[in-house]
C-alpha cells in the first residue's frame, strides 16, 4: 500500500526531471498524509497537454453521499480497477500522475513497526493515480485522487506485500491519454524494478503526520531502530 509520501524537490526541478508542465507553487513536504492536498498531473477537458493541479488524497466517487468515504479510498488495487464501482469509471476516463520523490512503509518487527523510507535515489517520480470530481448536495465540490498499488518487488517484499505503482516517464503519455485501452493500461501497473530503488529505516516521528520536516527522512542507524539489516535486505541496492 502507500499511506505516506514525500515531495521535497522544487517545482522547477520536478517539472524539468519529469518533462511535465510547470508545477503549482508548494513548500517541501516530508510527511504527506491521506486527506491532504497533493500535486498531480492530469489531462483536462479540451486540452492537448497535461495540466498540473492540487487534488485531495482519498478518492471520493462521484456517486458518494458523504465525502468521508475518501479517507478509506487512498489506494486502489491494480488487479481490480475494472471491477470496483469506486474506481472503474475513473480508470476509464480520469487517470493522473501523483508527483512524489519518496514514500514510507512500516515493517513489522518483533519490537514493533519500523518506518522505512523508499526512493529512487531521491529523484522525482510519479505514482499511477485516478481522480474524481465530487459535488455535495449543498453544491460544494472536491477533486480527489487515489494511488494505485500492485504486488511488491524484491526490495519491498520483506517490508510489505504491496507497493505503489511507479510509472516510467516514457509511459506518462499513455497513462494520461483518454483514448488508451484497458489492456495497455493494465500492462503499466507492474512492480517498479527493485534495482533502481533504495530503502532505509527512519525515525518513528513520521508516525505522526503533524511532524513535517526534513528530519523525517534522515536515515536511522540500524542499532538505534532495532532493524536487523539482514532482515530487510537489501537496505540499499548497489547500482
Amino acid at each position: 500500500m502507500c499511506g505516506r509520501f514525500t515531495l521535497t524537490q522544487s517545482p522547477s526541478a520536478i517539472a524539468s526531471a519529469l518533462g511535465l508542465p510547470d508545477l503549482p507553487a508548494f513548500a517541501p513536504r516530508y510527511n504527506i498524509a491521506p486527506t491532504q492536498p497533493i500535486v498531480a498531473a492530469r489531462m483536462a477537458p479540451n486540452k492537448a497537454e497535461p495540466e498540473m493541479t492540487h487534488l485531495t488524497w482519498g478518492l471520493i466517487p462521484s456517486w458518494a453521499k458523504d465525502s468521508k468515504i475518501g479517507a478509506k479510498l487512498i489506494n486502489a488495487r491494480a488487479e481490480t480497477l475494472s471491477e470496483k464501482p469506486s474506481f472503474r469509471s475513473a480508470f476509464k476516463r480520469r487517470r493522473c500522475l501523483v508527483i512524489a520523490d519518496g514514500f514510507y512503509e512500516w515493517q513489522k518487527l518483533t519490537i514493533g513497526k519500523q518506518p522505512m523510507y523508499l526512493s529512487l535515489d531521491r529523484q522525482p517520480f510519479s505514482f499511477a493515480g485516478l481522480w474524481e470530481h465530487w459535488q455535495s448536495a449543498d453544491g460544494s465540490e472536491v477533486e480527489s485522487c487515489t494511488i494505485i498499488t500492485t504486488e511488491a518487488n524484491d526490495l519491498m517484499r520483506p517490508i510489505h506485500d504491496r507497493m505503489p505503482v511507479i510509472l516510467a516517464p516514457q509511459d506518462y503519455d499513455l497513462w494520461l491519454d483518454p483514448q488508451s485501452g484497458s489492456d495497455r493500461l493494465q500492462s503499466l501497473l507492474r512492480p517498479y524494478p527493485a534495482a533502481e530503488m533504495n530503502v532505509y529505516p527512519v525515525s518513528a516521528q513520521v508516525n505522526n503526520p503533524r511532524n513535517e520536516d526534513a528530519n523525517c527522512i534522515v536515515p536511522m542507524a540500524s542499532q538505534d531502530s532495532g532493524v536487523i539489516v539482514s532482515s530487510v535486505a537489501p537496505i540499499q541496492n548497489s547500482k
